[in-house]
């Protein structure tokens, strides 16, 4: 899989659509507004057997210098550069347009391979016209229907040929990664400095930046390397409270935003070092954690505090205060602007991830179950003794045990805060969520 295509054209002619229905899944927000998608996305798209890389990009339209849409098309040039094919696609029901013109005679002096895509061709009206297409001088359009999914059988037989030279050019010396790559996702409140800290990581400016607040929208995957892990590091729009968010398109970013930290292996959530730690921060904070994510904290703009010893204890006695359930949590600060300590982000994220990731053998668990019992034992329910017969760990990602016992609505929530509290401390867990399921001996002639 080596041939890279990217989906370029003026705002609000399908391209997310058309990028959703190649990958076979919702990826992109898709909304009836113009200018939705900001950063360049890429996902790996499948029709048949045909596998390639796929970059959606930001509508074309001219822009003033240094403002927000110039950087969305300097990013849509970028994507340019990085891909084998480009497809222009236009609308077809609304037809030719002169902004359509502009851009294929832009496009034309990219010396890359131009495909002609004209979408929303599923009416008459769209029918009527795909004739318009070829005023633009670029060839056979290809008549498709993104919301549909019409057409893709000729986008099949457009992209093999470039397919089959891309893989002659790769040739046979490259083999599949056997690492899995670690999903890394990126959170944190608007404009704390998420894309900025990800731009520093990579080297080069791979994501939107500036100092409009809410610029990400679409939470956008950068495949990475440090230093022999594959990383998929997931850049997401900003969350604000609930009671904040009035938008459409807002509810779109934030559910996409969620949806990330669920599917996500490793969390750093971004703090502004100025006015950490408030009460939004928090809640994304117990949001990762109950979704048993392991969790790494960023303080940025670190660089602006005067005092830093006293703003770090601050914090560490905040985390103590509001999220008991998970003791140590890494703290990194750091400036993504200077990037200063980002050196230690990395190391701190794979070193959660080894944690997160541990398996503790069953004789030493046992072991430390019978300490357990010896030093506090479990409080009578209803009168009787509650049995601890054994343990063991079910899963990993996150750690999570189960312990067989006579009575399992019988052990109040103190003594399993207890017993969580030991595991961290005894096995090495600190800072990832552990979760201890209790469940009943089935054995017939255990006293019950």
């Amino acid at each position: 899989m080596s041939l890279t295509v990217a989906i370029v054209g003026r705002p609000n002619v399908g391209k997310s659509t058309f990028f959703n229905r190649l990958v076979g899944k919702r990826l992109a927000i898709v909304h009836d507004l113009p200018g939705v998608t900001r950063d360049r996305r890429e996902g790996v798209a499948k029709i048949g057997d045909l596998e390639f890389n796929v970059i959606d990009t930001a509508g074309l339209e001219e822009a003033e210098a240094d403002s927000l849409p110039q950087r969305m098309r300097e990013q849509t040039e970028q994507a340019l550069k990085s891909a084998d094919v480009a497809c222009l696609l236009v609308d077809a029901r609304e037809g030719i347009t002169p902004m359509d013109q502009h851009f294929a005679e832009w496009l034309r002096k990219q010396k890359i391979p131009i495909l002609l895509i004209a979408n929303k061709c599923e009416s008459k009206q769209g029918t009527d016209g795909l004739y318009e297409c070829y005023a633009l001088g670029l060839g056979d359009p290809i008549p498709v229907s993104a919301e549909h999914g019409d057409g893709m059988n000729l986008i099949y037989d457009a992209l093999a040929p470039f397919a089959e030279e891309a893989a002659d050019k790769l040739g046979e010396n490259i083999k599949e990664q056997d690492n899995p790559p670690l999903h890394l996702a990126i959170v944190g409140r608007p404009n704390v400095g998420k894309s900025t800290l990800i731009n520093k990581l990579l080297g080069e400016d791979r994501l939107l930046t500036g100092p409009e607040a809410g610029i990400t929208r679409d939470a956008v995957t950068v495949s990475w390397n440090y230093k022999g892990q594959p990383i998929a590091l997931i850049d997401t729009a900003g969350l604000r409270r609930k009671a904040r968010i009035k938008e459409k398109l807002e509810y779109l970013s934030v559910g996409d935003t969620l949806r990330t930290i669920r599917f996500a292996h490793v969390v750093v959530l971004v703090l502004d070092s100025e006015v950490m730690l408030e009460k939004q921060d928090l809640t994304i904070a117990r949001t990762v954690i109950e979704e048993g994510r392991a969790l790494v904290i960023a303080m940025n703009k670190w660089d602006l505090i005067k005092d830093r010893k006293a703003a770090k204890q601050k914090l560490q006695d905040r985390l103590e205060k509001s999220l008991p359930q998970v003791r140590g949590i890494p703290i990194v600060p750091c400036s993504a602007l200077t990037g200063k300590g980002l050196d230690k982000l990395l190391p701190a994220v794979l070193k959660i991830y080894g944690t997160w990731n541990r398996h503790v053998p069953t004789a030493p668990l046992n072991r430390w179950l019978e300490t357990m019992i010896e030093r506090h034992p479990p409080p009578l329910s209803q009168g009787r003794r509650v049995r601890l017969r054994y343990i063991t760990q079910a899963k990993t990602r996150p750690p999570t045990f189960a312990i067989f016992t006579s009575r399992p609505a019988g052990i109040p929530d103190s003594y399993n805060r207890y017993l969580i509290n030991s595991l961290r401390d005894n096995f090495n867990l600190s800072g990832v969520p552990i979760r201890l399921n209790l469940r009943k001996t089935d054995n017939p002639y255990v006293d019950s």
